[in-house]
Order: C-alpha cells, then structure tokens, then sequence
C-alpha cells in the first residue's frame, strides 16, 4: 500500500494567466513574463527567506493544482510530439503524474518587503496559471544545477518553432504597455496544442485581465480581436 504524506502550501503564484491555455510550455520560455509569489499567512516571515536576494534563480516546487487525479496512467503523450506517441510518465513532464507536482527554473526580479503581505517574490519567466500552489521554494545554484552537456532525451528530436506574431498597432496599444513583450512572446510560442493545425480555427487565450482572439497559418499568428476577459 501506498504510503500518505502531507505537504503544505506555503504559497500561491500571482501572474496573468487565469486558465491553463496558453501557459508557455516551460518556465524560462518567454523571460518577459512576470509573476509574484505570496507567501501564505503562516510562512510570512522575512527571516524565511533570507539571504534569497543573492540569488539570481530560484526553483519553485509546486502543484497542478489543476490536474489531479485519483488515478493515474503509465504512459502519456508529450505534447511536444503532436500527442501521437506514447512515452513513461517518468520520461516527460505530463502535468498527469501520480503526484501531480511541477518543477520551474524562474528568474528572482525581487524580493519586496510587503506592508501586508510580507516577504514577496517577484520573478520572471515563470510557466504557472494564477492561483498555482507552491510547496516549496530552493535557491538555484548554477554549480549544482546546471549541466551543459546534458541531453534532452526526445525533446531534443523536436525542432522548437517559433510562429511570427501579426498583432495590429491599435490592439496592442489596448495592452498595458509593461505587458505587451510578454503577451507577444507568449503568442510566439505557439499556445495551440500540438495536434491543432486548422488554419479557420479561433482561437481565445485569456491574459492579463483580456481575451486574445487568433488564428494560426503557415507559421504566423495573427491576433483578430482583443476584449476584456470575461468575470
């Protein structure tokens, strides 16, 4: 039998995405994005995270909090192959895990002295949806963590493609000018799944309080329509 362990949320990530669409596939993908870490009021304690400041990366340790399951499977089909291949759980980072925990590399911007809030962790280029719960933050340390040399596995059997983005001046100008970068590279990166190339299709990502309307052909997206994102 399984054995049970309890772990606490210490705290939950603040950033644009209110739903799982469009979230870059991993963190460090679109370095523009921004995003703040809040503490839980428990674990609100400056002398917690001491010394963090020095650090340029930190990893966070968290949950889909979206995907749990009571069961689980074997295999999954990694997006990044079109989802038409079946590879180990243990070989991809399918969010459908027995324990459905995520691991991301992220940039430290800051570490604000809240009034209220206590010690906030302000970070770039984070692959986390609103609201995620985080078990567990850890220094990144470039002696340690880093490996050029590494091989990617299948991953690396897959070319990256970026799409050009055609998004008009008078939409992108109803982007807060601090988040425009963000939402262009995370729209070059493809927020379809891999098996959807209908070039008719729109598609709706919301971002940063707003609906962004496009389609996707021959490479380049093309934004149709931005709207405030519906309550």
């Amino acid at each position: 039998m399984a054995q049970q362990h309890t772990m606490n949320v210490v705290a939950r990530i603040h950033s644009d995405f209110p739903t799982k669409f469009g979230i870059p596939r991993q963190s460090g993908l679109v370095e523009e994005l921004e995003a703040r870490v809040v503490f839980e009021p428990e674990y609100r304690r400056t002398e917690a995270v001491r010394g963090l400041e020095e650090f340029s990366h930190i990893w966070l340790i968290w949950q889909f909090s979206q995907s749990v399951r009571e069961d689980w499977s074997p295999t999954v089909r990694p997006p990044r192959l079109g989802g038409n291949q079946r590879w180990g759980v243990f070989a991809s980072r399918s969010p459908f895990r027995p324990n459905a925990i995520g691991l991301s590399a992220v940039r430290l911007v800051q570490v604000e002295d809240h009034p209220t809030l206590g010690p906030v962790l302000h970070v770039a280029g984070a692959d986390l949806m609103d609201g995620t719960p985080v078990y567990d933050i850890k220094p990144y340390l470039p002696y340690a963590d880093a490996h050029p040399e590494a091989i990617g596995g299948f991953a690396d059997r897959v070319e990256r493609h970026r799409l050009d983005v055609d998004c008009p001046a008078r939409l992108l100008e109803q982007v807060p000018a601090g988040k425009r970068a963000a939402l262009l590279g995370v729209l070059a990166e493809d927020p379809r799944p891999s098996y959807q190339v209908d070039p008719a299709r729109v598609y709706g990502m919301c971002f940063a309080g707003m609906e962004v309307r496009f389609t996707v052909a021959d490479g380049r997206l093309t934004v149709l329509e931005l709207m405030a994102a519906p309550q």
